[in-house]
């Protein structure tokens, strides 16, 4: 506590470096008086070694000096302590000087005669931005907590929960990496509160929704025929980019990336199909219609959970059955990237699958990025929380070819569609459950006969159907975690209870699994 008191009482170091020093006394004075400690150097030459040789937190260099000028101080300063902030100060306001200056990544740039206010704005920017920030954060959050909390305990409708959830992020990412006096774990407290309502909301809204009552929202089947085949058929060549397993905050963070080229034009939240996995989710949205409707029109292209084979491998034909509904007529090409160098493949033939109306792409990393890090523990542990899961799928996503395919859209005349099937949610809690051998493996949800759990922990569903879900065996009946469970079997319950918390998962109901985004972007400059 002590050192946190002494850090904050410290005073401000700045180095000033002007060959005419004297004529900036008052200035100086300025300053001091306002407790920061500013000491003075002539010259670059002494500057670089006054550096060298003392911690600064900010230097001021003026851009005339004889012997070394300004800028080569500036950049001779940047080779050695690339941290330090910079701030050049001159007479000129010429756009060549300003533009290699800022090259140089001075923090500021002020034009003489230098007003004492100018410099405490800059002061503040540059040495106290972060502190100032995190201290607007935390009262931004506070101001809005108690409405996000009558929010979270009147919310009646899906639009409802996805406006939630939009806050919810926006304030987890808002604190991510800056000091909160302990309002981050007011923020996890009120997810968890919203957590646990929304699956309430779910568990009695999701059966009605399926038969048209109260006010469903877009579901996964609907996807592509209430948001992309309409701009298709008006024209617009599109491209739809669905990211496996992609969550909205690290939708967020891809869209930074973006945002320089594309313009965000729309941003949807849609919910996804029980359960939230790829089987049953995108083979919902690729079909355009529930899973029961799939198994009984097309149950060649069905795979029940322990059947050999992979459960996504009609997607296509799939696809191509709900454009001869909905978009007959349109050209369409479908890919599917499951590594880099299918991803480098896609890249050099792109030019030739824009000559279709429609080009859709399934990238599966995020996917397998959530089973590695279940897997392998040097992965669990570079994502060792959904904040760092987060940073991770970003730093995946900046050097992928997805990321160099979309770059390459930015300057065609195209529509960019990026979406998921599902989210993760990282679990927590174990909940114990008995199923015979036939009974499937997934963590967050089962699909068996003679299923034996307690009621009020779980969401059962004892008729498939009621659910547009096809059963395997005329018994056979549904069981969904909800909010941070996972569902586990007696047998080694210890062991399976440590090995699995704390990862990421799909299946159940969850805000992160259930409310994905389905997002429009226009390049900027096409």
């Amino acid at each position: 506590m002590l050192e946190g008191k002494e850090k904050s009482m410290k005073k401000t170091r700045i180095l000033w470096v002007d060959d005419e020093i004297d004529l900036l006394q008052s200035q100086v004075m300025f300053l001091r008086e306002r407790g920061y400690h500013v000491e003075t150097a002539t010259n670059g030459v002494d500057a670089l070694e006054r550096v060298r040789e003392e911690p600064w937190d900010v230097v001021f260099v003026d851009e005339h000096m004889p012997g070394l000028s300004g800028l080569e101080t500036l950049v001779r300063i940047k080779e050695g302590a690339p941290d330090l902030p910079v701030v050049m100060i001159t007479k000129s306001e010429e756009e060549d000087l300003m533009e290699q200056a800022i090259g140089s990544k001075i923090a500021d740039y002020l034009i003489k005669p230098v007003r004492p206010q100018q410099l405490l704005l800059t002061l503040k920017k540059v040495t106290e931005q972060e502190k100032i920030v995190e201290e607007q954060t935390i009262k931004k959050y506070r101001d809005e907590f108690r409405d996000l909390s009558v929010k979270i305990a009147m919310a009646g409708s899906f639009d409802e929960w996805a406006e939630i959830y939009r806050r919810l992020i926006y304030w987890d990412m808002e604190m991510t990496g800056r000091e909160t006096g302990g309002m981050a774990e007011v923020l996890a407290d009120q997810r968890r509160e919203a957590e646990q309502a929304f699956a309430r909301y779910v568990m009695k809204q999701y059966i009605p929704w399926l038969s048209g009552k109260g006010d469903p929202p877009v579901l996964s089947p609907a996807v592509f025929r209430k948001w992309v085949f309409p701009h298709v058929k008006a024209g617009k060549k599109s491209v739809v980019v669905v990211v496996d397993n992609l969550r909205y905050d690290q939708w967020r963070v891809l869209y930074r990336l973006l945002s320089d080229q594309f313009l965000l034009e729309r941003e949807e939240l849609f919910c996804s199909i029980l359960p939230t996995v790829t089987q049953y989710a995108r083979n919902a949205m690729f079909a355009g219609m529930m899973p029961l409707e799939i198994h009984r029109r097309f149950p060649q292209y069905w795979r029940f959970d322990e059947e050999e084979g992979n459960k996504n491998e009609f997607e296509e034909q799939l696809f191509a059955e709900q454009v001869r509904r909905y978009a007959p007529g349109i050209r369409f090409a479908y890919r599917k990237v499951l590594n880099q160098r299918e991803g480098k493949r896609i890249l050099a033939e792109l030019n030739n699958l824009l000559q279709n109306d429609l080009v859709v792409l399934v990238y599966n990393f995020i996917d397998m990025l959530s089973h590695a890090r279940t897997e392998m523990d040097i992965i669990r542990e570079l994502a060792r929380d959904e904040k760092a899961f987060r940073a991770l799928a970003g730093t995946w996503f900046e050097h992928s070819y997805m990321y160099s395919l979309i770059r390459f859209l930015a300057d065609k005349e195209i529509t960019l569609f990026i979406t998921t099937d599902h989210g993760s949610i990282d679990v927590e809690v174990p909940v114990k459950i008995i199923g015979d051998r036939d009974t499937t493996t997934n963590l967050r949800y089962k699909l068996g006969r003679n299923l034996n759990y307690d009621p009020k922990e779980v969401f059962a569903c004892r008729r498939p159907e009621e659910m547009q879900l096809p059963k395997d065996h005329i018994t056979s009946s549904f069981v969904f975690a909800r909010e941070k469970q996972y569902l586990v079997y007696p047998k080694n319950l210890n062991y399976f209870s440590r090995y699995y918390k704390g990862t990421f998962q799909h299946g159940g109901i969850s805000l992160e699994e259930m409310v994905i985004p389905f997002a429009v972007l226009q390049p900027r400059n096409p």
